[in-house]
């Protein structure tokens, strides 16, 4: 596909992300008030890792933040940065601090296998959540069907390239199950196009400026032969479409998952093609009401799967309304949300059309 590269009239705005900055010590950060672990008062103590403060994550917190708030319970909360060993020392930390379950976003499949052994044998419900820690002695687990989204993204982009052209590929952090699963699913989708070529695949870390020096090295090399970007997330996703503009460059595509902000803007001003909405806000918040019920000895099912729904310009504006412009409201109603899904069994309900309880 021969594509002349058109300078833009206009700047390109920044697409920038204000990082909030959390890093493991001593106690971790509570962010709810009075009590210790196991208080007389019944409030149930959390400690919280999570693999890095992306867009994600930060969304996630406020949904964390919301359950904890209405539900009585106080959160340690930490942010590895990227690193395996400043999570394991965090997490060491929490089952020192015998709190009374411990919820970890992790940084890497197959990591921390001492720590699970030591909640375990300390008697600490231990549960991951978003990316998966591929340990069977976890005692619950909140997860996406990555796998599921990576094959819904491809195929879009094989929809809007009518199933050939060359694409490239941005992917998470390498060995992190979010990397490794998506990466299944879009390759199992592309496996069926044999006049589509994969330019490049590397990973920028789920990180959108990452993804902006990445994107540019790829527009050097291969100029306007980049016919799609296909992007394990919106972030870099939205670093792909900032280089691509600052390169002149305005009409190849682009799909993302995760349904941020900025990425739900995207779809709904045409940047991007589509998205898969992980609501982390709603992911993370039922990952810690699972925590919190196998604290408290409450049955139910502790492993039940996010199924991501795809957005694309038929549903954005209805997606928009939860995560960016009816927020407020849709935060208050979230603890009754979450309890209520993990009662139907369908985590990722939210009131979407198309979505069933």
């Amino acid at each position: 596909m021969i594509r002349p590269f058109k300078k833009l009239t206009t700047g390109v705005a920044a697409l920038g992300l204000a990082a909030l900055v959390l890093t493991g010590c001593g106690a971790g950060d509570p962010n709810a008030g009075g009590g210790a672990t196991g208080s007389a008062d019944g409030q149930i103590t959390v400690g919280v890792s999570v693999y890095d403060m992306s867009s994600f994550v930060t969304q996630g917190k406020e949904g964390i933040d919301a359950y904890a708030a209405a539900n009585n319970v106080k959160i340690l909360w930490n942010s590895a940065n990227l690193d395996v060993n400043t999570q394991a020392n965090q997490v060491d930390q929490f089952v020192n601090q015998k709190v009374d379950a411990i919820l970890v976003n992790p940084v890497q499949a197959g990591s921390l296998q001492p720590q699970v052994a030591a909640a375990k044998a300390a008697g600490i419900p231990f549960v991951d959540v978003n990316a998966s820690l591929k340990n069977d002695q976890l005692d619950g687990s909140v997860q996406p069907d990555d796998n599921a989204a990576g094959a819904q993204e491809a195929q879009m982009m094989m929809d809007e390239l009518g199933g050939k052209g060359n694409v490239v590929i941005l992917q998470g952090p390498l060995g992190g199950s979010g990397e490794i699963d998506r990466g299944a699913g879009i390759d199992s989708v592309l496996a069926k196009y044999p006049e589509v070529k994969v330019l490049a695949k590397d990973t920028a870390n789920w990180k959108r400026d990452e993804a902006v020096n990445k994107m540019k090295n790829w527009i050097s090399a291969f100029g306007d032969d980049i016919d799609g970007v296909i992007s394990q997330n919106d972030d870099m996703g939205l670093g792909a479409l900032q280089a691509l503009k600052e390169a002149g460059v305005i009409d190849v595509p682009i799909v993302g998952i995760d349904g941020i902000e900025d990425g739900l803007k995207a779809v709904k001003n045409g940047d991007f093609i589509g998205t898969s909405l992980q609501h982390g806000t709603v992911e993370m918040a039922a990952g810690l009401a699972v925590a919190v019920d196998l604290a408290k000895g409450v049955s139910g099912n502790a492993k039940p799967v996010y199924d991501m729904p795809a957005i694309t310009k038929d549903n954005v504006d209805a997606a928009m309304k939860n995560v960016v412009t009816e927020r407020a409201a849709f935060l208050e109603k979230l603890p009754e949300l979450i309890t209520e899904n993990l009662k139907s069994g369908n985590v990722a309900y939210e009131g979407l059309p198309g979505q069933t309880k």
